[in-house]
């Protein structure tokens, strides 16, 4: 069965559900695509007298949008009997089919900030009806509606599925009739409660956030369901069409404390799986990885990662871009990004124009880190799965953008473009601290040194691109043009009294080193200054934001410093990962401060430095799928092990370490038709590879696939 809906939609024949699918289809712009969902229905199917039924919600699907001319969701539905084959179409949608209105109604308007949620009418009794005797309702005639022509395609991402279950810890009274329920932890999903017993239109409200305020109170977040009781049989609420994200439910209007045992709350996302798993000495340092995880968790439903899932809900590009290496390291992701990408695809103006989101339903703030994304994501994909029809499918688009980035570039830099109705803001860096050294991330000579250096790294990816797709030419085009773009910046930014770039932030010092602006004989000197800066002013703490992080750890791990990372990952004062632990988070914020949403894709980026630098697994560019990959573990002081498997298109790279005193062992595991580039320590002497004293002095020894159990020793 097809089912090709704008808006959401569960499908049952014969009063069961077909799949344990939820918030079905993914995301796309409507304006542009719609999704068809795809079902195996044979084992639902009697002889005769079937009954279909397919419920549907609004969800993104909501006047004033693009594409949306519809008051409520659309559908368009196909049966098939598909036999030695052939194809018969057994049934499909038209003007004969009927519907109703359902107990669910949507609670305000589907924007930022409105979310909103739903309202139940009735017991589970009542709403059970539609499955057990669907006949015996009363039926009206549906609307048909003309919608404008768009894409039709297969949905070929993983449908969103609820994936833990998690029970209330806590219920406060607040006052007579009001309750505040705690989960425990944040997350994003539906919420279930079984009432005491009610009085007849007895009204309940929940409300949700994802923590509290400084006086104690629910944060409004705009995330409100309602529950309107029958006055008999079972008092039941469950999300459906819509989600929170939260850990807070504040119920109002209820007379009687509900047991805690009748209250859950269900974690959902997209039906991804785990792709690695990280372990070391250090119990700071795994706090901070598995929140970082389940953060990527709570963000990554509808076919996409979200900037949060509470207020905006939006595909920003620039928190993509900042989590995008470290969530395809801790998940399987290739089939959202595709997904994903296909949205972005989707936006692109005729001028070549990126708004900051994808899809994009209005108007969001962002910067051309944010627009990259078409770029950046697609060649990280690449790298990581070795799909090289994503390169050749959107090459096209990145070369497009690339045309609109020449048109607002003056004198060689690219300087601000205007906003538009469907994007807004020019930023740089976003989310720095405040009171920490006070980056002024809006200082123009700090935007444009990030922008320009971003566009630099765009630069080359598209040369590494066309390099895959085997375009000489125009490889050779952009590292050229890369060359210039860098001269140009250094000469513009680079105050050689100072002896640092722009402002002398940590990522004005960090990105031209990464991009490759820096001349080689300044890098020592740029780092020493990172260091003695970020000791002295910053008082040893992270002083960079969205963009600077993934920056930063990129940069550490090619350039061995373990320290510098892991000085300011254990300081648990503002800003940095442990505070947000020491104030009971469970997953990262937006603001180093807790400000606005507190399950947010904004400083995730550091989750890579776990994999590449401690773990010791870095992938070679150009060596997709880690086709080649590097063992180099670097070990801050205070380590003394780590555990480290990553599951690659080829299979498990396995490497565990362990420090005893003058010497280090080292188990790798590399997979088939894979090869380990190993790296040995420069206090190494004398190195066993499986018992084998190795003479080679080289710095880097090839291992072909097996299982290895290396020794080194320091004297």
């Amino acid at each position: 069965m097809h089912v090709n809906l704008l808006g959401y939609h569960e499908v049952f024949i014969n009063g069961k559900k077909v799949n344990e699918d939820v918030l079905s289809p993914a995301v796309s712009q409507f304006d542009k695509r719609s999704l068809i969902v795809t079902y195996d229905v044979t084992p639902l199917l009697k002889t005769v007298n079937n009954d279909l039924i397919i419920w549907l919600g609004s969800g993104w699907y909501t006047e004033g949008l693009p594409g949306v001319v519809a008051n409520g969701p659309v559908v368009r539905a196909q049966m098939e009997h598909v036999h030695e084959g052939t194809k018969e179409v057994v049934v499909y949608s038209d003007p004969s089919w009927v519907g109703r209105e359902s107990e669910y109604s949507r609670i305000s308007d589907w924007m930022t900030g409105r979310y909103g949620g739903e309202t139940i009418t009735g017991n589970l009794e009542t709403r059970n009806r539609i499955f057990e005797t669907p006949d015996e309702l009363k039926w009206d005639n549906i609307l048909t509606v003309e919608i404008p022509e768009h894409q039709v395609t297969p949905q070929t991402v993983e449908q969103n599925r609820i994936r833990e279950t998690i029970h209330a810890v806590k219920i406060e009274k607040l006052n007579d009739g009001t309750f505040l329920v705690d989960m425990g932890k944040c997350l994003t999903g539906w919420f279930e409660i079984t009432f005491p017993d009610l009085e007849k239109s007895q009204e309940v409200v929940m409300e949700y956030a994802n923590h509290l305020d400084n006086n104690g109170e629910l944060a409004r977040q705009g995330q409100t369901d309602k529950y309107i009781a029958s006055g008999n049989g079972t008092e039941y609420f469950i999300n459906k069409f819509n989600y929170h994200g939260f850990r807070y439910v504040k119920i109002s209007n209820l007379k009687e404390v509900p047991q805690l045992t009748d209250i859950k709350a269900h974690l959902i996302h997209t039906d991804f799986e785990f792709a690695s798993t990280f372990e070391c000495s250090d119990e700071d340092l795994n706090r901070i990885h598995d929140m970082i995880a389940y953060t990527l968790r709570c963000v990554g439903l509808g076919g996409y990662l979200v900037d949060c899932p509470q207020i905006e809900r939006l595909g920003y590009g620039g928190d993509g871009n900042a989590s995008t290496v470290t969530a395809q390291t801790m998940f399987h992701l290739a089939p959202l990004y595709n997904n994903w990408l296909q949205a972005w695809e989707d936006v692109i103006r005729e001028d070549g124009s990126m708004p900051h989101t994808a899809p994009n339903p209005y108007a969001a703030g962002g910067g051309p880190y944010w627009c990259g994304f078409i770029i950046s994501a697609s060649w990280n994909t690449y790298q990581h799965y070795g799909d090289r029809k994503v390169l050749e499918k959107y090459y096209p688009v990145m070369q497009k953008w690339l045309g609109y980035v020449d048109q607002y570039s003056v004198d060689g830099l690219l300087k601000r473009w205007p906003d538009t109705d469907y994007r807004n803001w020019y930023l740089g860096d976003w989310a720095t601290p405040e009171g920490v050294g006070n980056p002024v991330n809006t200082d123009e000579r700090s935007v444009d040194l990030v922008n320009n250096c971003y566009i630099s790294v765009c630069l080359s990816q598209m040369e590494n691109i066309a390099g895959v797709l085997g375009k000489t030419e125009e490889a050779r085009y952009y590292s050229e043009k890369r060359a210039q773009l860098n001269n140009i910046i250094h000469e513009t930014f680079f105050d050689a009294q100072q002896g640092y770039y722009a402002t002398g932030s940590q990522i004005d010092l960090i990105f031209p080193m990464l991009a490759g602006v820096a001349p080689e004989e300044l890098k020592i000197g740029l780092t020493n200054t990172l260091i003695e800066r970020t000791t002295k002013e910053y008082g040893g703490h992270l002083n960079t934001g969205l963009v600077g992080i993934p920056v930063m750890m990129e940069w550490a791990a090619i350039n061995n410093q373990p320290d510098f990372i892991y000085s300011m990952l254990k300081k648990k004062t503002h800003p940095g990962y442990l505070y947000m632990l020491e104030q009971g988070a469970n997953t990262t914020w937006e603001h180093w401060a807790g400000d606005r949403s507190r399950i947010h894709n904004c400083f995730n980026g550091v989750g890579q430095w776990f994999y590449q630098a401690i773990g010791g697994i870095r992938s070679i560019p150009g060596k997709p799928a880690y086709s080649e990959f590097l063992v180099d573990p670097q070990i801050p002081e205070g380590v003394t092990w780590a555990k480290t498997i990553q599951e690659t298109p080829y299979g498990k790279i396995g490497v565990h370490w362990e420090l005893h005193n003058e010497t280090m062992t080292m188990e790798v595991e590399v997979p088939v038709g894979s090869i380990a580039k190993l790296i040995s320590p420069q206090s190494a002497i004398s190195t066993r590879i499986n018992q084998e004293v190795i003479t080679d002095q080289s710095d880097t020894i090839s291992l072909k696939s097996g299982k290895y159990f290396i020794e080194y020793s320091s004297k």
